[in-house]
């Protein structure tokens, strides 16, 4: 169900985009720790914080949004699992880039009532997408949950998700 356009659900649209600018913020400060402190965790906590996006969007019918920030928690803990510092470089500055995306989401859904994104190019962006999880393709764990109760987001997965955003 969308409801990005139904005036009947505007306020909780709005509410949606106000919770979301706050969680944008963290993610960003979670992007800030890790850049300086190089610390992993900041990076599944920002699969975590993104993950709250992406419940609240699905939940509202904003597709596009949710499924950014899918591949924004995934890559957030997938990357909390390794250690190659140039591996964890390039994915601080993807995950960077997810943020303004969804950023950018959130701006056309507030002001549009439609997920559109401008001015960035995404074929760029889901070729740097697509060749980050082929480096995170053996990490198992796409969670924060040692035992998951769903299956694993494997590579297909991750290619459905890529290939449903257009990317």
């Amino acid at each position: 169900m969308n409801d990005l356009k139904n005036p009947d659900f505007k306020e909780i649209v709005i509410e949606f985009c106000n919770e979301s600018d706050e969680l944008i913020d963290l993610l960003y400060s979670s992007l800030d720790d890790f850049e300086e402190t190089s610390n992993v965790q900041a990076l599944e906590q920002f699969g975590q914080i993104i993950d709250r996006i992406m419940g609240a969007a699905k939940s509202i019918g904003a597709t596009r949004t949710g499924q950014f920030s899918e591949l924004g928690k995934v890559i957030g803990y997938k990357s909390s699992q390794t250690n190659d510092p140039q591996l964890l470089k390039i994915t601080h500055a993807v995950l960077s880039d997810n943020v303004n995306i969804v950023e950018t989401l959130l701006k056309n859904i507030r002001t549009k009532q439609e997920e559109t994104v401008e001015g960035i190019n995404l074929e760029a962006f889901g070729s740097r997408l697509k060749w980050l999880s082929e480096k995170f393709k053996h990490i198992e764990r796409a969670s924060v949950s040692i035992e998951q109760k769903k299956p694993k987001m494997d590579q297909a997965s991750i290619d459905d998700l890529l290939k449903n955003l257009g990317l």
